[in-house]
Formats: structure tokens, C-alpha cells, sequence
């Protein structure tokens, strides 16, 4: 890497631009977060076999997760325009960027530990049952102390596409490293400041893949 190659990368935008991705991927992710643990877990409740059997519920919460799950980000960002608008009084920027996020990551998520509380052995719960346990009794003590590995590693996948979606908020001038790369790196045609942008965005990739792996090896009983 020779200096004439770094002469035009200004790092104090590389650097206001990481900090406001790291807000929009902590925001995102803690909302996703707050609303996709009970969702899924009111689809898996629901579901066909277990404890509040519900097919209507269950079917018609089925329907909304696939349709958004199934949407493009891009069109999201796009239709969801006017709503962010009267949610967070702007579109764009770091702010305007956070509802889309969390529209698209939550289904995401929710599916994800739906997929996990399956994993649990029926087993703990008949167990619980059988100790005259309440259902959110049996959700809080049995359900998801057993299916927090799974739940950790939903959270680190969820986390690893909320990077890549920041990065394509940056299309309608969502901030961040995605901004960046497109006002920059594309627009302007400078090929430093897209390789960078893009390396950073890897590298924390792969740190959160790696605090992901460390933390669902610690809660692992296996």
C-alpha cells in the first residue's frame, strides 16, 4: 500500500462514518432484538403441538414473517419512506435508517428463535408440566435457558445481515460505511475508499462472527 494510494482517503470521514454504522447496527440490533424474542416465541407457543396451539395465530403470524422476510431490503427502504418520515421525523441519515432495519431484521430474527426453541428437548417441558409450572414460567425457566445457544448464535447472524443492510441504506443516504462507499468510492470513483470501506466492513464481520462462536460455546451444555 503505497502513500500516492492513501493521499485521498480522509479518515475522519472513514471514522464518523464506522461510528455511525456501530449506531445504526447497535439500535437496530437492540430493537430487533426486544421485539423478535417474543414474536418468536409466540409462534413457536402456537405452533402445531405445543403449549398454546393456536393454527389461525399461528398461520396468520406465519403469513407476516414470510412476507417480510421475503421482501427485498431496498424496496423497504424505498416503501417504508414515508412511515420512517412521521416515526423518526427524517428519512435519511444514521435515524432514518433505523426503522427499515429493524422492519426487515425482526422477522428475521423471530424466525431464527422459533428455530431454536424447537431444539429444545420436549423433555424440560413435560418436566415442568409435571411441577404444575405456568407457561411463562416454563418460557423463562425451562425454554429459553435451554435455547440460549441457539438464541446467541440467531443474534450473531441477525447482527452479521444488519451490517450488510447498513451497508445498502447507504443507497438513500443512510450514512455510515455504506454512504460512504457509494458517495465516494462509486460516485466519485475512488477506488481507495470503496476497498477500504469494504475491508472494514469484513473485518467486523468477522470479530462479531468470533464473539458469537465464543459466546455460544460458553452457554453450551453439550
Amino acid at each position: 500500500m503505497n502513500i500516492s494510494w492513501m493521499d485521498g482517503l480522509d479518515w475522519m470521514d472513514i471514522a464518523k462514518a464506522c461510528l455511525d454504522t456501530l449506531y445504526m447496527l447497535g439500535g437496530s440490533l437492540a430493537l430487533t432484538v426486544i421485539l423478535g424474542l417474543p414474536l418468536g416465541v409466540l409462534l413457536f407457543l402456537t405452533s402445531r403441538r405445543q403449549l398454546l396451539e393456536q393454527p389461525i395465530v399461528y398461520g396468520v403470524l406465519s403469513v407476516v414473517v414470510n412476507v417480510l422476510r421475503s421482501m427485498p431490503f431496498i424496496i423497504l427502504l424505498i416503501v417504508m419512506i414515508p412511515l420512517t418520515y412521521r416515526m423518526v421525523g427524517s428519512s435519511l441519515g444514521v435515524r432514518g435508517a433505523i426503522p427499515p432495519l429493524v422492519f426487515a431484521a425482526t422477522p428475521f430474527f423471530a424466525r431464527l428463535v422459533e428455530i431454536a426453541l424447537r431444539e429444545v428437548d420436549r423433555g424440560v417441558v413435560e418436566a415442568m408440566q409435571a411441577t404444575g409450572a405456568k407457561i411463562h414460567q416454563i418460557v423463562l425457566w425451562a425454554l429459553l435457558p435451554e435455547a440460549m445457544p441457539g438464541i446467541i448464535a440467531a443474534v450473531t447472524v441477525t447482527a452479521i445481515a444488519l451490517v450488510s443492510y447498513t451497508a445498502m441504506s447507504g443507497t438513500v443516504g443512510g450514512g455510515g460505511l455504506g454512504d460512504l462507499a457509494i458517495r465516494f468510492g462509486y460516485q466519485r470513483f475512488q477506488t481507495n475508499v470503496m476497498v477500504v470501506t469494504v475491508l472494514l466492513l469484513i473485518i467486523g464481520v468477522q470479530v462479531m462472527q468470533m464473539l458469537g462462536d465464543r459466546l455460544v460455546l460458553r452457554f453450551s451444555k453439550k
